[in-house]
């Protein structure tokens, strides 16, 4: 089965990577993509799986207040963390990581390999390294990839994740390398 010409091999990337329209207002770092990481997993011939973007998801474009960028980022940032502690966002992120986690499943069930995922540090929803709480920038995941990282946990499965900035091009293009490397 699946023994065509596809590589079997997957990368899953936060949605802004792929799509910085989708990010809170004032925070975009590219027109359209991160391009170095894209171009470079486009070289390794692996599939993108674009992560759905939980902030847009569960509280809209404008993330609930169209204020927003009138805060400097970290304090929106922690706003839009609180935002989606809220009942019915966290209903809603919690029916997207199911479905992450049933495609990883299904991927790895079938032979394929996922070299890792890709988070954005700082990022209240995404970041893996770094996320925004209180008003600052703290160690730590952001809610999506720390409930995906314990979900994965649960189940006995390891995938390598790790955390770019958009705003840190060499530095995240060097940490995506590493996972080209495992």
């Amino acid at each position: 089965m699946f023994s065509d010409a596809r590589s079997k091999k997957l990368v899953l990337a936060a949605h802004c990577i792929l799509n910085q329209n989708s990010i809170s207002d004032n925070t975009a770092d590219f027109p359209g993509t991160f391009k170095e990481i894209v171009d470079l997993l486009l070289e390794w011939n692996v599939g993108i799986l674009q992560l759905p973007c939980p902030e847009l998801i569960c509280l809209g474009l404008d993330r609930g207040d169209v204020h927003g960028a009138e805060r400097p980022l970290i304090v929106e940032n922690t706003r839009i963390r609180k935002a989606l502690n809220q009942s019915h966002p966290a209903q809603k992120l919690k029916i997207i990581v199911d479905q992450v986690i049933y495609q990883i499943e299904e991927y790895l069930k079938n032979g394929f390999s996922i070299l890792g995922i890709i988070g954005i540090n700082r990022s209240p929803s995404c970041g893996v390294e770094s996320t925004s709480m209180n008003n600052e920038e703290v160690g730590g995941m952001g809610l999506f990839m720390k409930a995906i990282h314990e979900e994965l946990k649960k189940r006995g499965i390891h995938i390598n994740m790790i955390g770019v900035k958009t705003s840190e091009k060499d530095k995240s293009l060097m940490r995506v390398k590493e996972l080209g490397e495992n």
